[in-house]
């Protein structure tokens, strides 16, 4: 028999889901969350952007903390993952960290409380091809091929006009001197 209390949480779960996309992230990552608000009778979102220090919880009960800093004081937000008031979670920037729990950023001002941004793993995926080049420097190695066949085209097309030129420029003097031959004789 499987266990009840997870059958209903996975329901739950996939109820307060339904429609909406969450992104995989962990600690370090910077995040946009747009959160519901209800002031009185009007409903508007707010815009929540920090970087996420901790996740805590499972199931339906899981959780995670984000932190900014404005106008020179740090805030925190604990926001339950599943809640319906979340209207959207947004990752910004992987970030590369090596703990879980990122609280020592409380202690932290300025360039030391910055957090280097993760290129590769943990869900974030490099597709490579088969040189070993990233996809960009493909991309970028297939514009600068272009534009050099570009480039190219233009050099042959500017040979043929001046070929064409240089033709027309024989033709003409060719021209000049059959009519030439002609007045003397």
């Amino acid at each position: 028999m499987t266990n009840i209390i997870e059958t209903l949480e996975k329901e739950e779960i996939a109820r307060v889901t339904e429609g909406k996309e969450y992104p995989a992230f962990s600690a370090g990552d910077t995040l946009t969350v747009n959160v519901r608000i209800k002031e009185g009778e009007r409903e508007r979102v707010q815009r929540f952007e920090g970087v996420c220090i901790a996740r805590s919880g499972g199931g339906l009960q899981e959780s995670f903390t984000v932190r900014k800093i404005s106008f020179g004081e740090g805030v925190e937000r604990v926001f339950p993952l599943y809640s319906p008031m979340i209207e959207s979670i947004e990752v910004k920037r992987k970030g590369r960290v090596r703990r879980a729990k990122l609280y020592y950023l409380r202690d932290r001002r300025g360039k030391s409380a910055r957090i280097a941004e993760r290129t590769s793993g943990h869900g974030i995926e490099v597709r490579e091809n088969i040189l070993g080049k990233t996809e960009r420097k493909r991309k970028n190695q297939e514009a600068k091929a272009e534009r050099k066949a570009r480039a190219a085209e233009d050099r042959a097309a500017q040979a043929k006009a001046k070929e064409a030129e240089a033709a027309a420029a024989a033709a003409a003097a060719e021209a000049e001197a059959n009519a030439a031959e002609g007045g003397e004789e």
